[in-house]
């Protein structure tokens, strides 16, 4: 069997107590060595086989699954954050059902979800903005052009740009092209969780690029801009959730 998990954001206390368990039983380990916290392979059993994908192809990756198979090894596939985003664990999937061998995914804790709780931030705030866009500017992987970062950021929500804080000038670029103004309040978060490593820089869009290039940040960062980064009490609505006049099917609204 082939477990395909989510290693959190960096933090080894936030990877899941169900990945915790299959990463402490399996036999094999492959790993995302680019990103993961190496950290979380403490939570390996001592004579666990441990692979590091990043010097790895995908046909060398299948070879090693493939005689874990044959040998009735258990493997886990660990990916940084959640591996559904930006994870390539499609044409995995794909390439193990082709040679008929089972596999299931335990999602993980994503950076942008991480970024979130380091910068005490709420994304969705009620009359600020009820939409999250995580996207990426495009790069040597390209973008569909009905995706691009100018196209995406004319809707003004809180965007989670994802791979592409070495493109930080640009990224400026196509988002004040979008709309933005210079003045939009503009996070990057960099090693989001890690402990003793984690960066946050705050600023504006007119400022942004110059603190990314000051604090020597090309890589491993999430870029948040959206006006929820600068909403205090009194310029968003509160949740109706908590409000005495609405009623749901839990608590009678009162007058």
């Amino acid at each position: 069997m082939v477990h395909i998990v989510g290693a959190g954001p960096g933090d080894p206390e936030l990877i899941t107590l169900k990945g915790h368990r299959l990463l402490s039983e399996a036999d094999v380990v492959i790993y995302a060595g680019s990103l993961i916290n190496e950290q979380i392979l403490k939570f390996c059993k001592h004579e666990a086989e441990i692979y590091n994908s990043a010097q790895m192809m995908l046909e060398e990756v299948l070879h090693v699954i493939t005689l874990a198979e044959r040998a009735g090894k258990t493997t886990v596939r660990l990916h940084t954050g959640d591996p559904s985003i930006y994870g390539a664990i499609q044409e995995q999937m794909d390439a193990l059902e082709a040679r008929g061998i089972e596999f299931d995914i335990t999602p993980g804790v994503s950076s942008f979800l991480a970024a979130a709780a380091s910068l005490k931030q709420e994304y969705t705030l009620p009359g600020v903005t009820q939409t999250v866009i995580i996207t990426r500017r495009g790069g040597r992987t390209p973008v569909p052009d009905t995706e691009t970062l100018k196209k995406l950021a004319q809707h003004q929500t809180t965007m989670c740009i994802f791979l592409s804080v070495n493109l930080i000038a640009e990224v400026k670029r196509d988002l004040m092209s979008a709309g933005f103004k210079s003045s939009t309040p503009i996070a990057v978060v960099y090693k989001a969780s890690w402990p003793g490593e984690e960066k946050i820089l705050r600023g504006r869009l007119d400022n942004i690029v110059e603190q990314v290039r000051e604090a020597n940040i090309d890589r491993t960062a999430l870029i948040i801009i959206g006006h929820c980064l600068d909403a205090k009490t009194g310029n968003y609505q509160p949740s109706k959730l908590y409000s005495p006049k609405f009623g749901h099917m839990f608590r009678q609204a009162r007058s």
